[in-house]
């Protein structure tokens, strides 16, 4: 893989933010952004355990998805404040998936500020919390959605892995899902190689490496391949912003409505058969990419 690291400033103005990275589709860190909301010192494991200890929650574990695991799926629940307890005691590789604190808690609203300065379309309804204890991981995937993302992290390290969309067939993108059937699991870790073996267009993947800390806002452009990786216990939200052209908006519900409907539909009824389609379809498509990048076509 070829990485380099993300840009990285302290603040940046709409119009910077918008030409340089916005309409670009490039990934930035911007270090400040948060650093003025409530939700930076207030935000804490006690504090969220006094108001949504007792919510039962749904928490997921770092083995990759298969044939016949529906999308989304926990592999078990808990309350928050069990969750919490767990994770503090020391590496636990479980997360916490999608879980929207604020449905239980509102009042969590009025700790931040959406930047409305730096991108329209917020769905502001809709702000959600990542929670994961160290070690734990989040595979590498697009967003359903195509939305662009901001994600501060809150507390604890998070390692960070990117990719523009563009490099989905070196991504190993499994049909109809917005997932990698490649493992980027401690990639970071033995000099930073996945399996080339199994993997071999991974060589060719053009991309972004970054640690978020307490603070950072990382934004995602639409579309954009990203597995993290929980260094310490920590949390962190996501806001999202929708894509303002219809072909964007279009997409998007492709995602959501057609193409996850059919994978559900086909994982439910003809597993076997359809990871078997879904597994030649991916590698054709990687092999044709790896012969282009290694003919310089």
């Amino acid at each position: 893989m070829f990485l380099q690291a993300v840009d990285t400033v302290d603040q940046i103005n709409p119009d910077a933010f918008r030409r340089s990275y916005y309409l670009a589709g490039k990934p930035i860190v911007i270090k400040r952004l948060s650093k003025d909301w409530p939700a930076f010192t207030k935000w804490n494991w006690e504090y969220f355990k006094d108001i949504v200890g007792d919510k039962k929650v749904g928490i997921y574990n770092n083995i990759k998805t298969d044939a016949f695991t529906p999308v989304n799926t926990p592999n078990g629940h808990t309350t928050f404040g069990e969750y919490v307890d767990m994770i503090s005691k020391g590496p636990a590789g479980w997360r916490i998936f999608l879980f929207n604190i604020f449905d239980h808690a509102p009042q969590l609203t009025k700790d931040f500020e959406w930047p409305d300065h730096l991108a329209k379309g917020f769905v502001k309804r809709f702000p959600m919390l990542f929670v994961g204890g160290a070690t734990s991981i989040t595979h590498m995937h697009f967003d359903i959605d195509l939305s662009h993302v901001f994600h501060t992290q809150f507390m604890g390290r998070k390692k960070v892995l990117l990719f523009p969309y563009e490099e989905q067939k070196k991504l190993y993108r499994k049909p109809f899902e917005v997932q990698s059937q490649a493992d980027f699991s401690h990639y970071h870790e033995n000099s930073g190689t996945p399996d080339y073996e199994k993997f071999p267009a991974l060589k060719y993947a053009r991309g972004f490496e970054v640690t978020l800390d307490h603070g950072d806002t990382l934004y995602m452009p639409s579309g954009y391949w990203h597995h993290m990786e929980y260094l310490d216990s920590g949390f962190a939200m996501s806001l999202r912003s929708m894509q303002t052209s219809a072909a964007g908006k279009i997409r998007g519900l492709w995602n959501l409505v057609g193409m996850r409907n059919i994978d559900t539909f086909m994982k439910k009824n003809f597993p076997e058969k359809w990871y078997s389609y879904k597994l030649k379809k991916l590698n054709n498509a990687a092999l044709h990419e790896l012969k282009l990048q290694e003919t310089g076509s």
